[in-house]
């Protein structure tokens, strides 16, 4: 681990980045990703964004939204190479990767649990709610003056993380440097319209199919909801990913732990895992190559989508006795 002043010297010593976020990216992705580039763009430094999948149009009230690039737009793989939110290199898209060589200078910025560090400078914190809190704390560290439209970035990236400061990652940090960010400038007013009370149709629809396919245990403690791909394809959403359709699991009395499986593409299922109680699920994804946090985690399996279900069922329920 090196310290937030080393990370913060060297990134103002060096020029041309490239900064990548993780495949089908949140709000903590998406914002930390906005506000650093924004942070090493008024430092000066050539800076390009790349995600392997688009952000959902909600976040396009965010300054830069429009300028993040695929990774097939990107003819040069610049020397220094920042990965946000990403508990592991491939977590930015197999395409992506593929391109990275060992001369690269890698810097890992993170708030998940890895198995290993594997940047050339690391920056992992999992006691913060966010990594657009860490990035915060980094521009800083830099000396990068906070503007409105930062202040918007990681305003998001915080809020989206926490559950609206509902998780229980949520810190007494979490809310002043939430405080800090509202008097620097983040609209609070438009954060809730455009990341809560704008939902587009067809996350409405694909609610309305994980809802029509929810089950539960015997006992009620572990409820599932499932996406097919034939039936995602049905209703033209392969691309589509809300975020918070999983959540609908666990505001059921009596549920400690709710999941949501999705067929991204034939064979491969996408696993989310939520709780609201004592139960690690962050532990209980690792053991099918996922992580995340201890209430909020993910993980991604090949196979038929009744099997893999049946599979991850089980061991949750395994866990629970």
């Amino acid at each position: 681990m090196n310290s937030m002043e080393e990370i913060a010297r060297q990134l103002l010593k060096s020029d041309d980045y490239l900064i990548l976020g993780h495949t089908i990216p949140d709000g903590d992705c998406i914002g930390s990703l906005l506000g650093l580039y924004w942070g090493l763009t008024d430092s000066g430094k050539q800076v390009t964004m790349v995600l392997a999948d688009s952000a959902p149009d909600r976040y396009d009230y965010l300054s830069g939204w429009e300028m993040i690039k695929k990774p097939s737009e990107l003819k040069v793989i610049p020397p220094h190479i920042i990965f946000l939110d990403c508990a592991d290199r491939e977590r930015a898209g197999e395409e992506i990767a593929a391109r990275i060589d060992d001369q690269a200078c890698i810097y890992n910025i993170d708030h998940h649990l890895q198995r290993e560090l594997y940047g050339d400078y690391n920056y992992v914190d999992p006691g913060a709610a966010a990594t657009g809190e860490i990035i915060f704390a980094l521009l800083q560290a830099m000396q990068v003056p906070i503007r409105a439209e930062i202040a918007d970035c990681l305003y998001a990236a915080v809020i989206m993380d926490t559950g609206g400061f509902l998780n229980s990652n949520t810190t007494s940090a979490t809310m002043r440097i939430a405080a800090s960010l509202l008097d620097l400038g983040a609209d609070v007013d438009r954060a809730r319209i455009c990341l809560f009370e704008s939902k587009p149709r067809l996350e409405v629809m694909l609610l309305g199919l994980a809802l029509k396919h929810i089950e539960f245990s015997d006992d009620g403690r572990i409820a599932w909801m499932s996406l097919s791909y034939e039936e995602v394809k049905a209703i033209g959403a392969l691309d589509f990913h809300p975020e918070g359709i999983i959540n609908y699991t666990r505001m059921i009395v009596g549920v400690e732990v709710g999941l949501l499986f999705r067929e991204t593409e034939p064979g491969v299922i996408k696993i989310g895992f939520r709780t609201k109680g004592k139960i690690d699920v962050a532990a209980i994804a690792a053991l099918y190559d996922g992580g995340g946090h201890r209430q909020a985690a993910g993980a991604r399996q090949q196979g038929d989508l009744e099997d893999v279900k049946q599979r991850v069922i089980n061991t949750v329920k395994d866990v629970m006795v």
